[in-house]
């Protein structure tokens, strides 16, 4: 995958739950050179969390380019590492609130998120589902995805936060908007022309009916729909196989149609570089793939290598939408 920086955009980069490790990681990447000089960051977050954080990362440079202050993690002993808070919960939202606002007015080319607690957020009396969720409707998109991403392979699935019975009615409206999403988000990343492979639902893809008509009469038409249309994609393919294919350089991008289908892949593929992409939304959005770790959260263990490529693919989705832009014939 092509990573290349293009130009050089500004970046909005929430810290996460307080009493997790998101602030811990997001310092962590912040003091690498590599990724300091990929855009102009600015950290949306509580100076007090930031500072309780930096007290516990012994030879980490603490250096925060630009940070945006909410307010509302006034005390560093207004919470403490690794413990479920009300607070931190309502701060964790409010900077994702913030960021994202900034990036619908246009003020950051893009925005990275450190993870919350859905446990958190929901003591604090806001219902929630999830990061993707929640950002997508603050943007009124109805149709946003998630895609999941690193240097071998990229997924995105149909389906996410359901249960596994309504995953599999999934129309073929909606398979064919999820290769249409995957294929110019991975444009975005780099390949010009993406090879897209489409996992079927059912074992070995409904085995000609044996197991199940949902691959025929749901799947298929809407791979012919894309074919016709120019995009590179094939399938339904056996779920149990073509994610060794795809991993092993014939595909670029593996449509999934629920959510442990592709979660479960990537993270064994390579679970410290993938990177969590919102698509479907009118702003980039990139996360780290992984939780708050309250287990860990104030030690000093966290590694940053997942928060350090959701931030250079930020960066790099960023660049290249604004070279599309600046190359597109009305511009």
């Amino acid at each position: 995958m092509m990573m290349t920086q293009i130009l050089n955009p500004t970046i909005a980069v929430t810290i996460g739950d307080p009493a997790g490790i998101g602030p811990e990681v997001m310092l962590k990447a912040l003091s690498s050179p590599e990724v300091r000089r990929l855009a102009n960051w600015i950290v949306v977050g509580d100076h007090a969390a930031l500072e309780k954080t930096s007290s516990v990362l012994e030879g980490v440079n603490i250096d925060v380019p630009t940070l945006l202050n909410a307010g509302l993690i006034r005390s560093p002993d207004q919470f403490r590492f690794g413990e479920l808070s009300a607070d931190c919960g309502r701060a964790a939202l409010q900077y994702v609130k913030t960021a994202t606002e900034m990036c619908l007015a246009g003020k950051v080319d893009g925005m990275v998120t450190a993870p919350l607690n859905k446990e958190a957020v929901i003591m604090s009396g806001v219902p929630f589902s999830g990061h993707t969720e929640y950002i997508a409707d603050l943007c009124g998109a109805t149709d946003s995805r998630m895609m999941l991403s690193n240097e071998r392979l990229s997924v995105v699935h149909v389906t996410t936060h359901i249960s596994l019975r309504h995953a599999i009615e999934a129309t073929t409206a909606r398979i064919l908007r999820t290769i249409e999403l995957g294929n110019e988000a991975m444009k975005l990343l780099g390949h010009a022309h993406p090879r897209i492979a489409v996992c079927g639902l059912n074992p070995h893809a409904g085995e000609h009916g044996l197991f199940g008509r949902e691959d025929a009469e749901r799947i298929a038409p809407a791979i012919e729909t894309a074919r016709g249309t120019g995009v590179l994609v094939d399938g339904p393919h056996s779920p149990d196989t073509i994610f060794l294919r795809a991993a092993g350089g014939e595909y670029d991008l593996v449509v999934a149609m629920y959510h442990d289908q592709g979660h479960i892949a990537m993270k064994l593929i390579d679970f410290e570089h993938t990177v969590n992409v919102s698509l479907g939304i009118p702003i980039i959005r990139t996360s780290v793939d992984h939780g708050t770790a309250f287990d860990i959260a104030g030690k000093n263990q966290a590694d940053p290598q997942n928060m350090i490529a959701a931030m250079k693919m930020a960066a790099a989705m960023a660049g290249r939408k604004a070279e599309q832009r600046a190359a597109a014939p009305n511009c």
